[in-house]
């Protein structure tokens, strides 16, 4: 490798002597404060793999001399093509001084890329207010870095802040993915499927009790799958004696498949599934049991808006095992913010049908409204204090640079 020792009043004008000099690929090998500014010591030509190669043995002096020309010259060759005897290899990896070398280079890297992405974003700032203000204002709704920069680029072309602000919204609405199939007036047979506690059992009866309200007690039956949970039927049959609809128990895809049969007169038949975590070994029997009862089901799958976009994924990929028509976004009402769970619905591109806001049957349930949702996405963001320039550069201004050290 070639080595050169640069001299700067400060570090950034010690980075630009670096890359004029020796280009986008050099490494960084030292740096320290000395008398009228900084001193570096940087590389190009350099092949990390050769000191990690324990078999590629160099001589102890080879260091020795290396920091020795470095002193007497700006340029020097490194003795890492001379064949050193074999009794005075030694593993750069595992030395010391260079273990300690290559920390510094990643840290020096790191405060590099730092000041680089504070400086992208300050550029940003200062050239597109509306257009930062609008970013700042999303990542609040805690909506995906990706999202955030789709959504705000209409921004670009406002006329003032309160234009900017409606465009990102409307690009939003946009995006929300909702379904305006009615699930009441079509009928068929759908099961809610979903982890514990996210209210399937509720969101059927809500389903339940608008059907009745619409079409009368006739045409409609409940029927659970859940055989796991001690008392699991007892919410559902209470449920049913209310709307005075009947309610069935099917254990297996057999027991499933008859039921259903028998209930081939009802325009609606909802099933209510076991909850289980997205986890659960048993989750493939609970899939098994609508899968193989040969009657074409239709599967909801129930979110709960609490939840961790992270938790989320995980369980939409989870239950994606079974073909998914469509969610149920509950608990709208205990959520502090709804912005990660659009963006997991949004990148997993699953349709929406209904919301829920509370445990009133038939009343805390509404169809999907992507337009309100994120309404209520932004109004929930608007106790929350705007994020400050440090967090914004650290997430989006390495968007707008590429630093190459």
């Amino acid at each position: 490798m070639k080595v050169k020792r640069f001299f700067a009043p400060d570090m950034r004008q010690a980075i630009s002597l670096v890359r004029q000099a020796q280009g986008a690929d050099a490494v960084i090998l030292s740096n320290r404060q000395v008398d009228g500014g900084v001193e570096i010591i940087s590389a190009v030509d350099y092949d990390e793999s050769l000191l990690e190669n324990a078999g590629a043995g160099i001589a102890p002096e080879t260091t020795v001399a290396a920091s020795a020309a470095v002193s007497d010259a700006d340029t020097y060759t490194a003795g890492a093509e001379r064949t050193p005897a074999a009794n005075q290899s030694v593993n750069w990896a595992q030395d010391p001084a260079m273990v300690a070398m290559q920390e510094e280079i990643r840290q020096l890297r790191g405060l590099l890329e730092n000041q680089l992405a504070h400086l992208a974003w300050g550029d940003l700032d200062r050239r597109e207010p509306l257009h930062t203000d609008v970013m700042r204002r999303l990542r609040n709704m805690e909506l995906s870095t990706s999202l955030i920069e789709q959504f705000s680029a209409p921004a670009i072309h406002a006329r003032d802040e309160a234009h900017a602000w409606q465009l990102a919204l409307a690009e939003f609405s946009a995006t929300v993915p909702v379904t305006d199939n009615d699930l009441l007036d079509q009928g068929g047979i759908v099961a809610l499927i979903g982890s514990t506690g996210v209210g399937k059992t509720t969101s059927i009866a809500k389903l339940a009790a608008r059907y009745v309200l619409r079409h009368g007690q006739r045409h409609v039956a409940l029927v659970t799958t859940d055989s796991y949970r001690i008392g699991a039927h007892d919410q559902l049959m209470t449920y049913g004696r209310l709307l005075g609809i009947p309610v069935q128990v099917a254990s297996d895809h057999n027991e499933l498949r008859s039921t259903l049969n028998s209930l081939s007169d009802k325009r609606l038949v909802l099933i209510d599934t076991a909850g289980m975590s997205q986890r659960d070994v048993r989750l493939t029997e609970q899939f098994t049991t609508l899968t193989d009862s040969g009657i074409p089901i239709r599967t909801l799958l129930v979110l709960s808006a609490t939840l961790h976009p992270s938790v989320l994924e995980e369980t939409v990929r989870a239950f994606s095992a079974v073909p998914v028509d469509g969610a149920i976004l509950t608990k709208l009402d205990e959520a502090t913010s709804i912005g990660g769970v659009l963006s997991v619905v949004i990148k997993q591109g699953l349709p929406l049908m209904f919301t829920t806001n509370g445990q009133r049957v038939p009343e805390d349930m509404q169809p999907a409204r992507a337009q309100d949702l994120v309404q209520h996405a932004a109004e929930l963001a608007l106790s929350e204090k705007l994020p400050g320039d440090s967090l914004m550069a650290e997430q989006f201004g390495g968007l707008r640079t590429h630093v190459s050290v």
